[in-house]
């Protein structure tokens, strides 16, 4: 579905070049789902503008359902689907009409286009408002017209560009659930998201980019065992966080040491083991300990140990 190689963007602001890509590779397999994360400005928007040939790259190469973007953006756009973080709904048209327009834009008969556009209102729960324009619509209601335009056509290929910003906890698990219908249906599906736990679930492989570069890929399960260990979190008073660290730093059974907010995280080889000779460390040296959670390795774990912070954060 996706091959690209050695991807490069550069923006100029007054006299200041950002490397916004920097050689970026991505092969993605028919019918998968990747998910790509990233702190803002990492280069993933940049990315899924290249790839749905809405920007060219200053370098590199890129072929989209088997078309090169450079002369087969008409083909590639037929088959594709895109959702921006910004949307692109008409403000002074109704709901009903934006999704029916883009519906016979993509070649839909005014019978297939009317059922199809039928079966999205309903399943957003727009209907109710469908023959209201769009400019009344809330933030959430916005996203999921944009959200149910841009699957219109049931597209072979679909780009998600932080879908679920903007959306209630309901919202977001019926559009996690119309991507894994597009799944189960052969769609393959690139998404942007900050909701680790539902990329940890839905996405057949993650990506993370840092700076305009793809720093690791693999599936989450493969990421997360890069981890060996378990993540102690402790919660201790800020005065004595520095204490704390020193402490553990020198602990043979502590094989890495962040500081998260008022936390601690450690990662042990094994948790249960290490519980008890924390908690006696904390009691010996009289450190006031608040909170304590044991976890298995999260794709948050994998964020903060490849690029230093945590992408809850970034």
């Amino acid at each position: 579905m996706i091959e690209a190689h050695g991807l490069k963007k550069q923006f100029k602001s007054g006299k200041t070049v950002v490397d916004a890509l920097c050689g970026i590779n991505l092969s993605v397999a028919e019918g998968g789902i990747i998910g790509l994360l990233g702190p803002n400005g990492a280069g993933k928007t940049t990315l899924l503008r290249i790839l749905t040939t809405l920007l060219q790259p200053d370098a590199g190469t890129a072929q989209i359902v088997g078309q090169p973007i450079d002369t087969g953006s008409a083909a590639i756009r037929r088959r594709i689907g895109y959702v921006s973080q910004q949307g692109g709904a008409e403000a002074a048209a109704t709901g009903r009409e934006n999704v029916l327009l883009q519906a016979r834009l993509h070649g839909l008969s005014a019978a297939e286009a009317k059922q199809r556009v039928s079966e999205l209102l309903v399943g957003f729960e727009l209907e109710s408002i469908a023959d209201r324009v769009v400019q009344t619509y809330s933030g959430g209601q916005r996203r999921r017209l944009d959200l149910a335009m841009g699957m219109v056509h049931r597209p072979v290929l679909l780009f998600l560009d932080e879908p679920a910003v903007g959306l209630d906890p309901q919202s977001r698990a019926r559009l996690w659930d119309e991507v894994r219908s597009l799944h189960r249906g052969g769609t393959s599906v690139v998404i942007t998201t900050h909701y680790l736990d539902e990329a940890d679930a839905l996405c057949d492989r993650v990506a993370i980019i840092d700076h305009g570069q793809i720093i690791v890929e693999d599936s989450p399960a493969g990421l997360k065992r890069t981890l060996a260990g378990d993540v102690v979190r402790l919660g201790i008073r800020v005065d004595e966080l520095e204490q704390a660290r020193t402490l553990f730093t020198n602990q043979a059974f502590v094989r890495d040491i962040s500081c998260e907010d008022e936390h601690l995280r450690l990662v042990v080889e094994q948790g249960e083991t290490a519980l008890p000779q924390i908690l006696q460390l904390v009691n010996d040296h009289g450190l006031s300990l608040q909170t304590i959670t044991l976890d298995r390795p999260s794709l948050d774990d994998v964020f903060l140990h490849y690029t230093g912070r945590s992408l809850r954060d970034a």
